[in-house]
Formats: C-alpha cells, structure tokens, sequence
C-alpha cells in the first residue's frame, strides 16, 4: 500500500461559504456553523466516496478568511475549536483524513504582531516581523508607515520569513493544530511565496510530530519540482494548474493533443519534470470557475472527470461541483464561486444527478483499482484530437480508459493494449478480447469506456 494521501480522493470545501457565514467578522457571539458539516457533509462525503478533506481558511480572520487575526481561534462565524475538533474527530471515524488551510505568507491588519507596530511604531518588539516595513513612509490607511503586502493587496500584510521569531511562531502554530485539532496535513496558501528553507523546517517538525503528515502547496506558475524536489527535503505535493487549465480547453477546443502532451510534459517515464511525483489535480476551485461554467459541451463533464480520476495525480472536487452548479467570477467576483448550499435541498433538486452518480462511480472504481490508479506507470496508447486513451500499468493489473470529446459517436478505434487477454469493461461489465497486442472499441458521444486486465487471469 502506499502513503495515505497518494491513494486519497479530495473534497476541497470553502467553509465561510458553503455554510452561509456573513462576508464580514463583525465580532460577537460565536456562531456553530462547523456542527452542520459533521452532522450532514461528512455523511455525504462518505457516500460519495471521498477519504479526505481540504478544508480551510478555518482561523479568526476579518473577512474571506486569508486575513487571519488569530492561527488558534477557530473563525467565529463558523464555531469554535471544540467544533472543529469534533469535525475532525467524526471525519476520522468515517475514514476521512483532514487537511487544513495554512496561510504563512502574510496576515492581516488586526494580527497582534501587526497592531504591535501601529501601537509602539519603532519601539514594537514586532517590527522586524512584516516585510518592508518603513517608518519613513506611510500607506493607505495613514498607519505612517508603509509595508510590503501580497500582490498589492494591502489587507493582507507580508510576513518576513528571515525572523526567527516569525517562523518559530508558524511551527508553533502547526504543533497547535496537529495537537489540539489531530489535523492529517496542511495546504500551504501562496507556497510559491514562502522561502524553501522554511519549507524544509516545515517538513521536518510535523514529520517528528506525526510521521504520516501532509503538506501540499498552491503553486500556479514555474517548476513544480523546486517545491517537491527529490521528495525527503521539501514538501509532499504541489497544485496541478498545468492540467488544470488542459482539462477544461482540451475538451472546449476538441483538442485531446493539449491534455496529453501535459501529461507526457510532466510524467512521461523518458524524461517528465514530475515523474514519480504525485501532483494535486483539480477541475476547478475556489479561486477559478466552476467546471460547469468553464465547458462548451456539458457532455463533457464525464471524461474531464474520468480524466480527473485515473490520469497520473491525486483527484479533488470541490464542494457542489459533484451537483453541476455555476460559478463565474464575472458574475460576482470570488463569492460567485464559493456559494451557501443546503445540502438536502440540494439532492432533492440536483441540475445534474447523472454527474453526481458519475463521480461516485470513478470514486469506486479508483479505490477498488488502487494497485493501477494510484501507483501505475501512465503509457499512452492512442491520440487524435477527439479520441485519447491510456493505460495504468500496476504490478498486479492495468486499467485502461478511453475517453471521446466528440458529440457524436466514434467508430471503433483499435489501439495497442500492454497485453493480450481479456479486458473488462468495469462500467458494462462487458468483456473485450485483446489480440495481437490491440483491442478494438466503441465510444459514445462525449463517452468513456474504462476496463481492467488482471495479469494472473
């Protein structure tokens, strides 16, 4: 069996905005919007299949939660730690490990650290713990001093990771989580911001304190491998925008060409920068538009996620895209993408309850199949622009999925197979003979065909 978090189907949900919470933190009395996740979400991602959760932001902030004001309060529009603690002690009972958001690169105005230095200017023990602070200069809030702040965004104020005391304070932080929440691993927020000798600190203090743990960072742009390196010093797993983005226009341009020569780009055996890596991929999230949003064809949610599911990487959905639902940022900002849901209102009036049953099914198949889906080398062995199939080859089987971005059906594409025998189909249970080292399919429309061959039948 492998680590835990490689063989793991991700639910990635958005808290403030799946359980309704006000846009602002206005102080008083604490809300217990986290009950409602234990009593019907972790239910539901059971059902669903899922074996863990990306939850987060969680800790008292002003806003959408990235501006913490406090790393070991629980937000209190959302509950409090005892909440959150019974969240993640149910999530485990169900089988479910709990990943939470880390936001180390910056805080915000209301952080202790920072109100120090707006009290005590040049005398604040604090001031060397934000980047660029300069009591020379001023800012646009007249604090009559100026400081860096993540992409201008001057809400959230940039901690300077070359303190001593500011990263002893983030360690003490993660040994608070691991201890008093027993959280399974972190998303670093804006990983690619942070230094990567703080990364190494990182991995190494929540290794001695739970050997198991996880740490996977937000990375968009450059070399995935500078973050996960030769996998011992770094951290475990970084965002897969790369694929991301090939998933969504792949299909929109019926071109399967993009899709795969990301995969050969990044896990090719000969010479992919990430082989032997395993990458965190997604469809969509809480900063990018809703998967429904983004097809032409909404056909085609079946093989993007069948895409999701067995392509090299550990898959995640996030919350309410299971259902189908819209999001645009264009029609709302970033709260369009982070919606209220009610979850039994929504099963009972589901847009889309063929995807939802779909993603359940992928779901069942990968963890039944985990021998090829989490651990197989990837061989690709057919490309046109509307047809793409590929292989999963484990020590014990190979799964084999052929997916058709086509609205209309294609005729039956040969394509070699990495061994003769019988291939089932898992979805039909219909059994096709491989001969000569090829076997010959059929695709529906936007269709998929995934099949199995068991090397000791």
């Amino acid at each position: 069996m492998g680590k835990w978090y490689e063989e793991a189907d991700f639910y990635h949900i958005y808290p403030l905005g799946l359980l309704g919470a006000p846009r602002r933190n206005e102080g008083g009395e604490v809300v217990h919007r986290l009950r409602t996740l234990t009593e019907e979400w972790i239910p539901w991602m059971k059902e669903m299949r899922f074996d863990a959760v990306y939850i987060g932001p969680l800790f008292e902030s002003v806003g959408h939660g990235y501006e913490t004001t406090d790393y070991k309060l629980v937000d209190r529009r959302l509950g409090d730690n005892e909440d959150f603690k019974e969240f993640v002690a149910k999530s485990h009972e169900a089988g479910i490990r709990v990943v939470v958001d880390g936001v180390f690169n910056h805080t915000g105005r209301e952080f202790f650290a920072f109100k120090d230095i707006q009290e005590k200017n040049w005398d604040s023990p604090y001031k060397n713990w934000y980047k660029g602070v300069n009591f020379g200069g001023n800012n646009c809030y007249n604090d009559g001093f100026s400081y860096e702040s993540w992409r201008g965004c001057t809400e959230l104020v940039n901690l300077n990771p070359w303190e001593g005391a500011v990263r002893e304070y983030l360690l003490g932080v993660i040994d608070f989580w691991i201890e008093e929440f027993d959280i399974d691993g972190i998303r670093l927020d804006c990983a690619d911001c942070l230094e990567l000798s703080f990364l190494e600190e990182m991995r190494r203090r929540t290794e001695a304190k739970k050997q198991d743990f996880w740490l996977m960072g937000e990375v968009i742009h450059g070399d995935y491998s500078r973050y996960i390196g030769d996998g011992t010093r770094l951290i475990h797993s970084v965002t897969n925008y790369e694929l991301h983005k090939g998933l969504y226009s792949g299909h929109n341009d019926h071109n399967y060409f993009e899709i795969a020569h990301t995969i050969r780009r990044e896990f090719d055996q000969g010479g992919g920068l990430y082989r032997g890596m395993t990458l965190y991929s997604f469809v969509d999230n809480h900063d990018v538009n809703r998967i429904c949003s983004k097809l032409n064809v909404k056909g085609h949610l079946k093989p993007v996620h069948a895409l999701l599911y067995f392509l090299p990487g550990i898959p995640s959905i996030y919350y309410g895209s299971e259902f189908g639902i819209e999001g645009r940022t264009d029609q709302g900002g970033d709260d369009a993408l982070r919606p209220a849901i009610d979850l039994e209102q929504m099963k009972e009036k589901n847009p889309h309850p063929e995807l939802t049953e779909w993603i359940k099914t992928l779901g069942g198949i990968r963890k039944a199949h985990l021998d090829a889906c989490a651990g197989g080398a990837y061989r690709e062995l057919l490309l046109t622009n509307r047809q793409y199939a590929f292989a999963r080859i484990g020590e014990k089987e190979t799964l084999v999925v052929a997916v058709n971005n086509d609205e209309g059906a294609a005729a039956p594409v040969s394509f070699p197979v990495p061994g003769d025998g019988i291939y089932e189909d898992l979805l039909t249970k219909e059994k096709a003979a491989a001969q000569g080292g090829r076997i010959s399919l059929e695709l529906e429309p936007c269709g998929c065909r995934i099949l199995i061959h068991t090397r000791d039948r």
